[in-house]
């Protein structure tokens, strides 16, 4: 998951210094007044998002298959603990039940 999320960045810093490049050359427009960091920013995100999504399409799999691994084991362990508090709670109304029969 971590090396999916480094090689995200790398290809929008990329891509930052490449429209910061353009931009600075003039080949791209400036932004309007002192929107030019913003303007710059959002047409990296831009281009590297459906870069992401081609070039780092093994990676992506990888990373989810990664993430749907930790999900099923919270949810055994969710479960797990569920059937814990139940077995608890059976036991407690069973003193319960206990107590007011002696009564």
């Amino acid at each position: 998951m971590l090396r999916y999320t480094l090689m995200r960045l790398g290809i929008f810093v990329a891509c930052l210094v490449v429209v910061w490049g353009l931009v600075y050359a003039g080949a791209l427009p400036r932004g309007l007044g002192d929107s030019n960091g913003m303007w710059v920013i959002l047409l990296a995100l831009l281009i590297s998002a459906p870069i992401s999504y081609i070039a780092l399409r093994k990676e992506r799999d990888r990373a989810s298959v990664q993430v749907v691994g930790r999900v099923d084991r919270m949810k055994a362990n969710l479960e797990a603990n569920r059937g814990q508090e139940d077995l608890a709670d059976d036991s407690a109304r069973a003193q319960a039940r206990t107590r007011e029969q002696t009564s």
